[in-house]
C-alpha cells in the first residue's frame, strides 16, 4: 500500500499523524486536570478550538501538494491562521505543544510561499514563540533555548519539505516534456507517412503515368496503320493501356487525398496528467491538415498555451477548442486564472506570433483581473508544395 503513495502524500499523512498524537496530552488535561495542573484559566474550550482549527487548516492547505505552484491569497491567509492557532495552543496549554505544531506548519510553508518569503515566514514565526515561553513563566535563557531547539527542528522539516517540492517540480517538468515528446513523435510519424505517400504518388505520376501515356499514343498510331486481325489486337492493347492509365490516375489521387495529418492524434497526447491543471480539449476527430509545417505550428502553439497557463496563470482549469473555420484551423483557449490588466509578450508569445506570421496566421489575446486569459489563434489551411503537383498528363 505504501509503495503506491507519493512522497507528498506521505508528508501530509505524517503531519496529520503528528497533529493527532498531540491530542493525547490535551485529553490528559481534560480528563485529569487536577493531576496535570495545566488547566487553562480560560477553560478547555478555547484550547480545543485552536487545536482543531490548526488541524482543519492543515488538512485544507495540504489537499493538493502534488499540484505544485504557489498558493492563492486564501491559502496564504489560512497559513497565517495556522501559525496563530499553533501559538495559541502553546500559550493556553502552557507547554511546548504549540512548538511541535509549528514544526508541522514548517512542512507546509515551502508549498505556499517562494523560497525567500518562506524562510522569512519561518524565522518570524519561530521568533514569535519566544514571547509565548516568557508568558508561560520560563526564564529568559530557558525560553531562548526552547525557541532555538524547536526552531532547529522546524528548519529541518522546512528543508525536507523544500526538497520534496523541488522533486515534485522536477517530476512535473519531466512529465510535461514527455507529453511534448509524445506529441512531437506523433507529428513526426504523421509527417513521415504524408511525405512517403507524396513521394509514391510522384513516382507513379512521373514514371508509370508518362510511360503509359506514351504507350497509349503509340498504340493509337499503330491502330491507324495496321489492318485485319493485327489491328484488332492493337485496339485491345490500346483499351487496356487507357484502363491502366485510369487506374494509375485513381491511385495517385487516393494517395494524395490520404496524405493528410490528423491533428487530433498530435494534440491529444499533450492533455492528460498535466500537474495542477485540468485541461478540457474539444475537437473533432479526425481533424486533418494537409501541410505538415502548419500542423507543427499548431502543435507548438498548443504546447505554449499549456506551458504559459501552468507557469503564469495560477489557473486550475484550461479549456481548449480546436475546430475548422472557413479555409483554416482555429484554436480557442481560456482559463480560470487570475488574469491581469495588461501583459507583456514574453519569448513564448513572440514565438507564437512569429510562427503564425509565416503562414498568414493571427493571434488575439484578451485578459482582465479575475477573468483569466482568453486566446484565439487561426492559421489558413494552405496547400503544401509537395502536394501541388500538376496532373495534366494524367
Amino acid at each position: 500500500m505504501f509503495a503506491t503513495l507519493s512522497h507528498t502524500r506521505v508528508l501530509r499523512l505524517a503531519g496529520l499523524f503528528t497533529w493527532a498524537v498531540i491530542a493525547m496530552p490535551l485529553l490528559y488535561v481534560y480528563w485529569e486536570p487536577a493531576e496535570a495542573g495545566n488547566l487553562p484559566a480560560t477553560g478547555l474550550w478555547p484550547l480545543f478550538i485552536f487545536y482543531f482549527g490548526f488541524g482543519a487548516c492543515y488538512f485544507w492547505l495540504t489537499r493538493g501538494l502534488d499540484s505544485g505552484g504557489h498558493a492563492r491569497w486564501l491559502d496564504r491567509a489560512m497559513l497565517l491562521v495556522l501559525t496563530v492557532c499553533a501559538l495559541a495552543v502553546s500559550y493556553l496549554h502552557g507547554s511546548g505543544l504549540g512548538s511541535i505544531l509549528m514544526m508541522v506548519a514548517a512542512g507546509v510553508i515551502p508549498w505556499l510561499l517562494p523560497l525567500h518569503a518562506g524562510v522569512a515566514w519561518l524565522l518570524l514565526s519561530q521568533l514569535a514563540v519566544l514571547p509565548m515561553y516568557r508568558l508561560m513563566g520560563f526564564p529568559p535563557f530557558d525560553a531562548l533555548m526552547q525557541t532555538l531547539l524547536y526552531g532547529g527542528f522546524s528548519m529541518f522539516v522546512f528543508v525536507t519539505s523544500l526538497v520534496a517540492r523541488r522533486q515534485t517540480e522536477a517530476r512535473e517538468e519531466q512529465r510535461r516534456l514527455n507529453a511534448e515528446l509524445r506529441a512531437t513523435r506523433a507529428l513526426l510519424a504523421e509527417s513521415t507517412r504524408v511525405n512517403e505517400r507524396t513521394r509514391i504518388s510522384r513516382e507513379l505520376h512521373d514514371l508509370l503515368g508518362h510511360h503509359l501515356t506514351a504507350l497509349s499514343l503509340n498504340l493509337e498510331v499503330a491502330s491507324h496503320i495496321t489492318e485485319g486481325q493485327a489491328q484488332e489486337h492493337v485496339r485491345q492493347a490500346h483499351a487496356l493501356a487507357r484502363l491502366l492509365l485510369t487506374d494509375v490516375r485513381e491511385a495517385v489521387s487516393q494517395l494524395r487525398e490520404g496524405g493528410t495529418i490528423d491533428l487530433s492524434m498530435v494534440l491529444r497526447p499533450l492533455v492528460p496528467k498535466v500537474p495542477g491543471l485540468d485541461i478540457q480539449l474539444e475537437m473533432e476527430s479526425p481533424l486533418t491538415v494537409d501541410d505538415p509545417e502548419r500542423a507543427h505550428v499548431l502543435l507548438r502553439c498548443t504546447q505554449e498555451i499549456i506551458t504559459n497557463t501552468v507557469r503564469h496563470a495560477a489557473a486550475r482549469h484550461l479549456w481548449i477548442r480546436v475546430f475548422r473555420e472557413d479555409d483554416g484551423v482555429v484554436i480557442e483557449a481560456h482559463d480560470d486564472g487570475r488574469g491581469a490588466d495588461a501583459f507583456a509578450s514574453g519569448n513564448g508569445l513572440r514565438g507564437m506570433r512569429e510562427r503564425l506570421g509565416q503562414y498568414d496566421g493571427h493571434l488575439d489575446i484578451r485578459t482582465q483581473p479575475g477573468a483569466g486569459f482568453r486566446l484565439r489563434l487561426s492559421i489558413p489551411s494552405g496547400v503544401p508544395l509537395l502536394a501541388a503537383v500538376p496532373q495534366g498528363v494524367l
